[in-house]
């Protein structure tokens, strides 16, 4: 088992329930899943692109990527319904815990001139999303073989019923917000 994890069972469910004084401890929200998603727009043009985008976001995440297609067709974009567009992970269990140790810990403190993730960027529900404009920030990712910069969102799922609950859990996971 992960430290991370580990680390959730006792002291995060305890400072959980204390701040918020659930009767029981498996009221405390968990996280779900981290969903990380990759755009690439060139990929119609090029399939070479998405091929490079994905072998990127398995080496981030340690797990296979799935190709994402268009949902409906764009004339302006020249783009056609089930055209490859992207990729994406969703991460689970262990792999999940040790993905957010390395977001948290190595690649956000990587990002320039870095003050702390947005507070505001929760949906309602208790769930975050993350925009990242570098996979490089990444330890895993090598800058001299990669063939272009890209971006990736981040998408934290927690079971919590509020933001206020999901923005304290990700505190007590180490994520840097911002004053």
């Amino acid at each position: 088992m992960s430290r991370l994890k580990d680390m959730y069972n006792e002291q995060i469910i305890d400072a959980m329930v204390e701040k918020f004084g659930y009767k029981n401890k498996l009221q405390a929200p968990k996280i779900e899943k981290i969903v990380i998603n990759m755009g690439v727009g060139e990929a119609k043009d090029n399939a070479k692109v998405l091929e490079n985008a994905i072998g990127d976001m398995e080496k981030i995440s340690g797990q296979k990527a799935v190709t994402t297609r268009a949902k409906k067709s764009v004339a302006a974009f020249k783009l056609r319904e089930g055209m490859p567009i992207g990729c994406k992970v969703t991460l689970r269990g262990e792999k999940m815990y040790e993905f957010l140790d390395r977001l948290v810990n190595l690649a956000l403190p990587r990002v320039r001139d870095f003050r702390g993730v947005s507070a505001t960027a929760f949906d309602g529900r208790g769930n975050y999303s993350l925009g990242i404009k570098e996979q490089i920030i990444f330890p895993e990712i090598e800058y001299d073989k990669i063939d272009k910069v890209r971006g990736m969102d981040v998408i934290i799922v927690t079971t919590a019923e509020t933001d206020e609950e999901s923005r304290e859990l990700l505190r007590q996971f180490g994520m840097p917000f911002q004053k």
